[in-house]
Order: C-alpha cells, then sequence, then structure tokens
C-alpha cells in the first residue's frame, strides 16, 4: 500500500504529546480516599469497569490515526511486472469497398472476414495485432496492442458502410493499405512481423501501386500474407433499389496475379478463398508462423482505500462516545 499525500503522516506529532498530557494529567486527577487500613479492602471484586477506564482514550487515540491515514490517500500499491511472451506483429489489412458485400460467403463477404477474423485474433493471445481498413484509400483502425478486446471491438464495428455514404471513395487501393500497415511494422523490433491483406477486387486506385508498396514490405523485412476471398465471375450482390435492396448476380474479378507477386515479393503466402470453410484454414495456416519472444510490461490499476479507514475511525468515536456516557460514565 502506498500514499499519495505521505506529508499529513506529520500530523501524527501532536498526537505524541497528548497520550503523554493523558499519563501525567491522569495521575494528577485520579482522586484518592484515605482509611487508616486497607484490610477490609482484600477480597473486594475487580470491577471490569476499572479495567476499561482508559478504554475511550485508545479508542479516541485510534480514531485519530485513522483519520490522519485517511487524509494521506492510502492506495494498493501500483503492480507492474515483465515477462516475456512468444509472438509476433501482425497487421490485418481488411477491403472495407462495397464489393465486400458480394453474398457468395455467407451472410456476405466482410461478415464472413470478420467472424474468421475475430477467431484468429482471440487464439493468438501474445501478439501485437493491428487493424487497417482500405477502399479507394486507407487508413489504420486500430494501431498495434496486445489488448485483444480493443481490436475485436474496432473490427466488430468494421463495415461498408462509411464507403455507402461516401465517407471514403469506393475502389480497391491495395498498395494503400500495404503502406499504411506498413508505417505501424516499421519500427517494430519483433523477429516476425507480418501484414494479412484481405481483398477481393482488382487494384484501381491509390498513389502507391502494389508491387511497390510490396518492396517497401521487402525492405522491411516484413512478410505479406494475402488473400482473395470470393469467387470470380458472377456472385450474388445487394443492389440498392430505391429505399431497399434487390440481390442482382454482378459480375466480380480478383486479380491473383498480383496478389501472387505482392507475396512472392515479400517471402509471404498467396492464399484463395471461395467460401467460408476455405477462409477459416488460410487463417489456419497462417497461425503456424514463427513466433518470437517479446517483453511485456503489464500495468495493474491502482484503487483509492481512504474510506477504510475513514469507517474505521467513525465506528471507533462511536464506541467511545457510548462507553464514555452510558457504561463508563462517572457521577460527580
Amino acid at each position: 500500500m502506498t500514499f499519495a499525500n505521505i506529508l499529513y503522516l506529520l500530523l501524527l506529532i501532536p498526537l505524541l504529546a497528548y497520550i503523554a498530557w493523558y499519563i501525567i494529567g491522569n495521575k494528577k486527577t485520579t482522586p484518592s480516599l484515605k482509611v487508616p487500613d486497607t484490610h477490609a479492602y482484600i477480597d473486594a471484586p475487580f470491577s471490569w469497569r476499572v479495567a476499561m477506564i482508559h478504554v475511550p482514550f485508545v479508542l479516541r487515540v485510534f480514531a485519530y490515526v485513522m483519520i490522519v491515514l485517511a487524509l494521506c490517500r492510502p492506495q494498493t500499491r501500483t503492480d507492474w511486472s515483465n515477462k516475456e511472451v512468444e509472438g509476433i506483429d501482425i497487421m490485418l489489412a481488411m477491403d472495407i469497398s462495397t464489393s465486400m458485400l458480394a453474398q457468395d460467403l455467407k451472410p456476405n463477404r466482410v461478415e464472413a472476414a470478420k467472424q474468421v477474423a475475430s477467431s484468429f485474433i482471440a487464439n493468438r493471445p501474445t501478439d501485437n495485432i493491428g487493424l487497417t481498413f482500405f477502399a479507394g484509400d486507407a487508413f489504420t483502425q486500430c494501431p498495434m496492442t496486445m489488448d485483444h478486446a480493443v481490436v475485436l471491438n474496432f473490427l466488430k464495428k468494421m463495415g461498408c458502410e462509411d464507403v455507402q455514404r461516401g465517407l471514403i471513395q469506393d475502389g480497391t487501393a491495395m498498395g494503400m493499405g500495404i503502406a499504411n500497415a506498413l508505417t505501424r511494422l516499421e519500427s517494430s523490433k519483433a523477429k516476425s512481423r507480418i501484414i494479412i491483406l484481405l481483398t477481393d477486387g482488382v487494384n484501381n486506385l491509390g498513389d502507391i501501386s502494389p508491387l511497390t508498396a510490396a518492396e517497401m514490405a521487402k525492405s522491411y523485412g516484413v512478410r505479406v500474407y494475402t488473400i482473395g476471398v470470393g469467387k470470380n465471375g458472377l456472385a450474388p450482390y445487394p443492389y440498392p433499389v430505391g429505399d431497399s435492396y434487390q440481390i442482382v448476380n454482378l459480375p466480380v474479378e480478383i486479380d491473383e496475379t498480383t496478389l501472387k507477386q505482392i507475396a512472392q515479393t515479400t517471402d509471404g503466402h498467396f492464399y484463395r478463398a471461395t467460401n467460408n470453410e476455405e477462409l477459416e484454414k488460410v487463417y489456419e495456416d497462417i497461425d503456424k508462423l514463427e513466433k518470437s519472444r517479446m517483453k511485456v510490461h503489464e500495468f495493474n490499476k491502482k484503487y483509492e482505500c481512504f474510506h477504510w479507514f475513514v469507517m474505521a475511525a467513525l465506528i471507533a468515536l462511536l464506541l467511545e462516545l457510548l462507553l464514555r456516557e452510558l457504561v463508563l460514565r462517572r457521577i460527580p
């Protein structure tokens, strides 16, 4: 236990003077009875009231000490611990373009990607994991962290709504997705650093081409695992019609050649997932990656404890009052 305002302990100094005054003053004020012989009092019973005569004083001193300690703001000790765990640094670069609403995966591509990625994150508790979302542009949704509850919360909110509302340009900027994720990994000191790029289209936007971004990743020793999700050809898609949607079959194309080149350039792997089961298998394969040791600095939150001392002081003062006024009351 620690004290936030430890200087208040100086208030205990006057208590020593009070105790001395009580001892000296009590000797001077003790009533006496002069008798010629004490033989008659030899068999007199010992009164418990006499034994408790100083209890109110002790309770008063105890209450004062408790109040002073409460003023010092006692807190549970802040605990830090260092430990080494096995883990790698991972950035998930997820495509949120409107084509991810295609329903060849159930219930659709974006929801299937979220579900499988969530299981992947939950099964890797010792990894630093972050999120990058991209469509016509890319942005970091969550920096790398070992607090996976935060990552899963952001992933749960992942969707194509911002693209549909026009807040983000629709399209597929794979190069920008890789480059954005790379900015979070370039300073990492983990032995194994990877980007998992999931997309369902052909690169058609962005200031950085996918292969240029792959060369950048290679220069930093970051491997890129690419996942082409969905079927080529026609896929059921919820096409907006007025205030509702109508399911129509629209042509879909995935640039497997570029995705393979990105993986080869960075010593990663290319995966193809045309259904939910294949997508799960992809993440299971990636889960077998080499792991590296890293140091984790853990922090345990501290809590205020002053209320327990205040409660003890109030109980002591109440007992002192009851004893003094009821049990040990003196008759003048």
